[in-house]
C-alpha cells in the first residue's frame, strides 16, 4: 500500500509540475490537497515508525513489529491471542505474524499453542521473558514517539488529530482491513 501510494504521489506531482496544472490525476479525480493530504498521512506514518525502529535499534532491542506483537499479547486478557485476532491488531501487515510469532517462540518470548476448541486454530502466549523485554523496550519506544510526534502538536491540535483519527475508525473502514 505504501509504496504504490508513493508511486502515485511522485507520478501526480511529476506529470502536475510538467504540464502546469493544478491536478492531472484524471485516474482517481483527486484534487492536490487530497492527494497531500493522503501521502502525508502515508509518509508521516512510514518516517515515525523508521525513527522508533532506529531508536530501538540503536539501543540493542529487537524490531519494531517484535515490540508491536509483544504488546498486543501483554495487553489481551490472558496474555494470549489467536493468530487470526493477532493479526487484526498488529500495525503490519498481516501475512507476517505468523513468520514473527515463529522468532518470538524462538527467542523464549511467546509460546504457541493449539486451540483445545477446535484444534484448529493457534494461540500466541507471552511469556515472562517477553513481557521483561516488552518493558525494557518501552521508554525507548514512548521517548521517541514524544519527541518526534506529541511534541510537534499543542494539546487543542492533538485533539483535533484524535476527532480525525475516531471518525475515520468510526466509519467502519477498520472492520474491513
Amino acid at each position: 500500500m505504501v509504496a504504490n501510494a508513493t508511486i502515485l504521489y511522485y507520478s501526480v506531482t511529476r506529470r502536475n509540475k510538467m504540464k502546469g496544472s493544478k491536478n492531472t490525476n484524471n485516474d482517481r479525480d483527486w484534487t492536490d490537497t487530497e492527494t497531500e493530504a493522503w501521502m502525508g498521512l502515508v509518509k508521516a506514518q512510514q518516517l515515525l515508525s523508521r525513527n522508533v525502529e532506529d531508536e530501538l535499534k540503536k539501543k540493542g532491542y529487537p524490531p519494531l513489529n517484535w515490540y508491536d506483537v509483544l504488546w498486543e499479547l501483554d495487553r489481551a486478557e490472558d496474555g494470549s491471542l489467536r493468530l487470526n485476532d493477532l493479526g487484526k491488531r498488529v500495525l503490519f501487515d498481516k501475512y507476517n505474524v505468523t513468520r514473527i510469532v515463529q522468532r518470538l517462540e524462538e527467542e523464549g518470548l511467546v509460546s504457541r499453542t493449539q486451540c483445545p476448541v477446535d484444534g484448529r486454530g493457534i494461540f500466541a502466549c507471552i511469556t515472562d521473558k517477553g513481557r521483561m523485554l516488552r518493558r525494557e523496550m518501552w521508554p525507548v519506544y514512548k521517548e521517541t514517539v514524544k519527541k518526534s510526534f506529541f511534541s510537534k502538536f499543542n494539546k487543542k491540535e492533538l485533539k483535533e488529530l484524535k476527532n480525525f483519527i475516531e471518525r475515520i475508525q468510526a466509519s467502519g473502514l477498520e472492520e474491513t482491513i
